[in-house]
């Protein structure tokens, strides 16, 4: 009985590793730098992302300071 309902998952776990092929053959033709480059790219939004935050925080702390005084 686990063999006859096992079967149609394994057959459908294949068509989807063969439906992927396509997609890891254009990565592959693409080549590797697209993905170092892309890599790159959101570790510096995600710096200018935290240097964004971190300013307007301090505008305020200063105003802030600024009002009491």
């Amino acid at each position: 009985m686990r063999r006859i309902v096992a079967l149609p998952f394994l057959v459908l776990s294949t068509m989807t590793l063969h439906a992927q092929q396509p997609a890891i053959d254009f990565l592959s033709r693409i080549g590797e730098i697209y993905v170092v480059v892309a890599c790159i790219a959101v570790i510096f939004l995600g710096i200018v992302f935290y240097l964004v935050r971190l300013d307007s925080k301090l505008t305020k702390l200063e105003q802030h300071i600024n009002d009491e005084q």
